[in-house]
């Protein structure tokens, strides 16, 4: 599987022969007791970071997000979220289900963003026929689109004049600090939280951080234990995440770089339908699903693994190089030039 090109997520890096290093040498406690002094580290270092008081080592992004949610949002609450974001549509609708949390999704536009009048238009009033608006969850990066500081200072103004909080769940925030070339606090600070992944573009095995004030932070740890994500020797994850930090940062610049490689080169195929790159992401699409399931076959038959279908989301990361780029149109390439000929 090593030769294999995986273009169908950032989630499927490897972790490199010094992040195992790294692992392997971490020193380790039992988190649950706080008494691990690499996952405490790393916690300390990611707050600072993220210019917030504390933070958490949690297993998933999802995980994260879900903490969250529960802390700031009591059963029966209301979250604004966008119809299309993670934590709504891809997180098992967990905030609903565990927390009795109601979702209010409002539409994202073209940018990634959701647009102000929208979001004040589906706050709620004071009124007991109505659950309480009480978080605004947004999302940067959305489909690798970066969602400007002035949108996010003027959403999360919003929020405050409506006396909700403001979560951000920053999966991918390091790419939007790189591709602004800003530091990430610059991004999140004035969230109330964020949920950094540190699973995707950072190249580590598993692992998110959830950061927030201190008081938030201490009652979100009881949340984590509850939805069973107390980890033990959980060093060994904050180990890798600690050295990606220190390691995989700006070379998030050239996993951008390759995308917009990626739509260059892919731009030549008259047959496909190329989307704008953004930091790390491109989608193209293919005249008909079963042609995209055909390009699918055909690419994984030569050691190219993609999300085969009509849209289709290509993803690049730390185990993507400049020939794979080259590797793959020249196969689509190939791909096409044969039906041509059929």
């Amino acid at each position: 599987m090593s030769s294999v090109i995986d273009f169908r997520s950032d989630t499927v890096t490897r972790p490199t022969n010094a992040m195992r290093i790294a692992m392997s040498g971490a020193a380790v406690g039992d988190d649950v007791y706080g008494d691990d002094p690499t996952v405490n580290a790393l916690e300390t270092k990611m707050a600072a970071l993220t210019g917030m008081e504390a933070a958490m080592l949690v297993a998933s992004g999802t995980q994260s997000n879900l903490v969250a949610l529960l802390t700031h949002c009591g059963r029966g609450d209301e979250y604004i979220v966008g119809q299309n974001y993670h934590t709504y549509l891809y997180e098992s609708g967990g905030a609903a289900s565990l927390g009795s949390i109601v979702p209010q999704p409002v539409a994202v536009e073209l940018d990634g963003s959701l647009d102000l009048d929208k979001i004040k238009a589906v706050i709620k009033p004071d009124d007991v026929h109505y659950a309480h608006s009480t978080l605004l969850s947004l999302e940067n990066t959305h489909s690798g689109k970066v969602l400007s500081n002035e949108y996010l200072q003027s959403a999360i103004a919003l929020a405050r004049k409506h006396k909700m909080a403001a979560h951000l769940d920053g999966a991918r925030v390091f790419n939007a600090a790189v591709a602004q070339q800003l530091p990430v606090a610059a991004i999140t600070s004035a969230f109330d939280t964020v949920s950094v992944c540190c699973s995707k573009g950072l190249g580590a095995p598993i692992g998110s951080v959830l950061c927030g004030p201190r008081d938030f932070i201490h009652a979100a740890r009881r949340w984590r234990k509850m939805v069973g994500g107390g980890m033990r020797q959980a060093g060994i994850i904050a180990a890798a995440i600690d050295y990606a930090l220190d390691h995989h940062v700006e070379r998030l610049a050239d996993d951008h770089a390759h995308a917009q490689q990626l739509q260059h080169s892919l731009s030549e195929i008259v047959e496909l339908k190329i989307e704008a790159a953004h930091t790390n992401m491109l989608y193209i699409e293919f005249a008909s699903v079963e042609l995209g399931l055909a390009a699918g076959d055909f690419l994984r038959e030569h050691g190219v693994i993609i999300s085969a279908g009509k849209r289709v989301r290509l993803v690049t990361h730390l185990d993507i190089n400049t020939q794979d780029v080259v590797r793959f149109v020249s196969l689509l390439k190939e791909f096409f030039l044969e039906r041509r000929g059929a």
